[in-house]
């Protein structure tokens, strides 16, 4: 029989550690991105970053690289990385302005209003989000599979990780303030999470997922500050009266990436504030 684990092993310094890590994180210039990749430079990690945006990413090293780990921008190809131990694949759109309830709504007890709302949505812009949201999460996570078990060579007896970002939108019942291509593809992507989770299982990478609910972020908020991050002024859609911080998003990625996570694979961390128990959800 094995023996426990020592109280040295029990350490948070132990558990939660993410020094050795080469990490990618998509969308890591600004936002739920931009968190994780400040929290794990922080913990010593080397992060490279992707973003559809040069100066957004060269506005991240320039105030985020402080150590002990390093952030290294990669506008261009990705996939020439020697070894990667974690993937986050965290970027993602939302272009449901033309339906989203917060700008305009339908008269919900007529047929034609709702018919003619719906016809306001845009089919390039479903094309968009879902080509973001799912399509390229898909083939990113492909392309990085041998990148990631290369690194099981260099690190024995170390457990790889893909973690996704998704969304409570996937769970919640009703029309998502009106955010249908939003919703579904996020929606899709945790199911997509899932059959990668089951695919991967004999390559002994680790594949979960973080469905958050409204955190600070340009998709949130409508804009950045000179420092990439967003600021929701304390608006909130959950019991626990607060947006998500940095420091939510932070415990998520640490416990999902580091030792202490080792057991988990296909699962969903929800820092969603208890809005679940507030509000009807589907499972």
């Amino acid at each position: 029989m094995a023996s426990g684990a020592n109280n040295q092993d029990l350490k948070a310094s132990k558990l939660f550690d993410v020094s050795n890590y080469s990490v990618i994180v998509t969308g890591g210039g600004t936002s739920i991105g931009l968190m994780i990749t400040q929290n794990l430079v922080t913990n010593g990690a080397k992060v490279y970053i992707t973003s559809r945006r040069k100066e957004a990413l060269a506005t991240v090293v320039e105030k985020y690289t402080t150590g002990p780990g390093e952030i290294v921008a990669l506008p261009g190809d990705v996939t020439k990385k020697d070894e990667i131990h974690l993937l986050v694949n965290n970027a993602g759109i939302a272009q449901d302005d033309n339906t989203k309830y917060s700008n305009n709504k339908p008269d919900f007890k007529s047929a034609q209003s709702i018919s003619e709302h719906l016809w306001k949505s845009d089919p390039q812009a479903w094309a968009d989000t879902f080509e973001t949201n799912v399509t390229s999460q898909f083939f990113v996570a492909a392309g990085f599979l041998p990148l990631l078990t290369k690194s099981l060579d260099s690190t024995p007896g170390f457990s790889l990780i893909i973690i996704n970002i998704t969304s409570i939108s996937r769970v919640m019942k009703g029309s998502g303030n009106g955010q249908f291509a939003y919703a579904s593809s996020k929606a899709a992507f945790l199911y997509l999470t899932r059959m990668i989770a089951t695919t991967f299982l004999h390559t002994k990478i680790r594949v979960n997922s973080i469905a958050p609910n409204i955190f600070p972020s340009e998709m949130t908020a409508g804009e950045s500050d000179e420092n990439q991050k967003s600021d929701l002024g304390g608006q909130s859609s959950n019991p626990g009266g607060q947006p998500g911080s940095d420091t939510n998003m932070a415990a998520c990625a640490l416990f999902l990436a580091g030792p202490a996570g080792i057991f988990l694979n296909g699962q969903i961390v929800y820092p969603d504030g208890g809005n679940l128990l507030a509000s009807p959800a589907c499972t």
